[in-house]
């Protein structure tokens, strides 16, 4: 496990900013179209566990640098000659990445600029919420390489899409564009490439506006369904059990009955 770093950290393949509670990820690799590499792959776990426990952030907004790309897949030339072992720990690495994301207990919201290619498309597909330009392009070619996804691009995307869909899409390589990919469910809004930014940014001030607990809970409830030693009912009973008593309900539930807007301080 690595531990917790702080948000002022300096990562060499990101740019990171934390501003109005808000903690922007950008991938820094525009001349390789953002591709994941390794060191790419180690950056974004940090910076996200780095906001796990911190109060000042309460929510993530995940992009690629330029306008081109997301992230256009893995780095294959970092890969191509891999042995087994080498290979079995690359995704290894790429599921805890990715499961970091997916069991952020802030809500992380990918803004797809760009190509969204492999394992970019892994990593779009690991955030709670999916936003893309009008220009955006979805695809999991690896077939193309001779391999499958890596990054648990085949359990994602049959939860998002369905499982007919999603083998069709995995066994053709196909690319689709941004009005197919919001048909399927893989995203859930398309805005100009100018109003990407900000529509994330509307619906992080909108969730801001909720219990931080709750917002965490609805988080591990939602991911218990897919956990297959999980059962997402008892999960459910369990985290709604425990809020009372809070602070937070008792704020919410008093603000309700006085008909005014809930001070919500997340404990």
């Amino acid at each position: 496990m690595i531990d917790n770093m702080s948000i002022e950290t300096t990562y060499q393949t990101l740019i990171t900013e934390s501003k109005n509670q808000i903690f922007y990820i950008t991938i820094n690799r525009e001349d390789k179209l953002n591709a994941l590499n390794i060191q790419t792959l180690t950056d974004i776990k940090n910076a996200v566990l780095s906001i796990y426990d911190e109060p000042s952030v309460r929510g993530v907004i995940i992009t690629g640098k330029g306008s081109k790309a997301f992230a256009a897949g893995a780095d294959i030339a970092e890969f191509a000659n891999f042995t087994v072992e080498e290979g079995t720990r690359m995704s290894e690495e790429g599921h805890a990445v990715l499961r970091a994301i997916d069991h952020c207990p802030k809500p992380v919201i990918a803004a797809i600029n760009g190509f969204a290619l492999g394992g970019g498309n892994e990593l779009a597909m690991s955030c709670h919420i999916r936003v893309c330009s009008e220009k955006a392009r979805f695809g999991q070619p690896e077939v193309n390489l001779g391999i499958t996804p890596g990054y648990a691009g085949t359990q994602r995307l049959a939860q998002l899409i369905g499982k007919g869909r999603a083998l069709e899409f995995l066994m053709t390589g196909d690319m689709i564009d941004s009005a197919t990919a919001l048909q399927l469910g893989l995203v859930n809004h398309v805005v100009p490439a100018e109003e990407l930014i900000a529509k994330c940014e509307e619906i992080l001030n909108k969730i801001k506006t909720k219990a931080p607990m709750a917002i965490a809970s609805v988080i591990r409830c939602v991911n218990a369904y897919y956990e297959k030693r999980a059962d997402g009912n008892n999960v459910e009973i369990n985290e709604f059990g425990n809020f009372f008593g809070s602070e937070d309900f008792i704020e919410g539930t008093k603000a309700f009955l006085e008909k005014r807007p809930a001070n919500f301080r997340g404990n």
